[in-house]
């Protein structure tokens, strides 16, 4: 059975990135999960950086997200947040819900903010999603090679390649990922 990862607001936007990391969860790789609260914040953030986008079109992708991966909704974690303690108290919620999920890892770029410290008590690990997708890929290569691939037939405004998704990865901050993913496309 694959093992549970909660998905940080920070690695739902960019959306290739997001993408990636719901693409990578349907296909079983790992079972993904996060929260409304989650969904709220990452919304919040995409309205602010993304005017030009309607919505409707992010309520559309919303609803997509929670399609794709089933159980992906984590419930029931409120009553968690008051006794837990990190560096930003905002931050609480995500580890709460990371607790009643049973996740193993939070998926998320502010490290800091999740100390090794805080989340030991609770089997927890934090990581960055280049680690992530480097830890996928060991998983199970072919599979996130084929959740590249069919991330990239996904594109049509401008269609991309395989290869240009990478480098939009890459630019997002998956560098390593990207170089990964770059040698198992050369050799497939």
């Amino acid at each position: 059975m694959a093992f549970v990862v909660l998905y940080d607001a920070c690695v739902l936007y960019p959306a290739a990135v997001r993408d990636l990391l719901i693409r990578v969860a349907n296909a079983g790789i790992v079972q993904g999960r996060w929260t409304g609260r989650i969904l709220d914040e990452t919304f919040r953030n995409i309205a602010e950086q993304r005017p030009d986008l309607s919505p409707d079109n992010l309520a559309r992708t919303r609803h997509l997200m929670t399609r794709a991966v089933p159980d992906c909704l984590v419930t029931d974690y409120e009553s968690l947040e008051a006794s837990l303690v990190l560096p930003d108290p905002d931050d609480r919620h995500v580890l709460a819900a990371a607790i009643r999920a049973g996740a193993q890892v939070i998926v998320t770029t502010n490290l800091r903010d999740f100390p090794e410290a805080a989340l030991a008590p609770y089997d927890i690990e934090a990581k960055h999603p280049d680690d992530f997708i480097l830890d996928s890929i060991d998983i199970a290569p072919g599979a996130v090679i084929e959740c590249l691939v069919r991330q990239a037939a996904a594109l049509r405004q401008p269609p991309q390649t395989p290869g240009q998704v990478v480098d939009t990865l890459r630019d997002a901050g998956l560098v390593r990922s990207a170089a990964r993913l770059r040698e198992l496309l050369a050799v497939g």
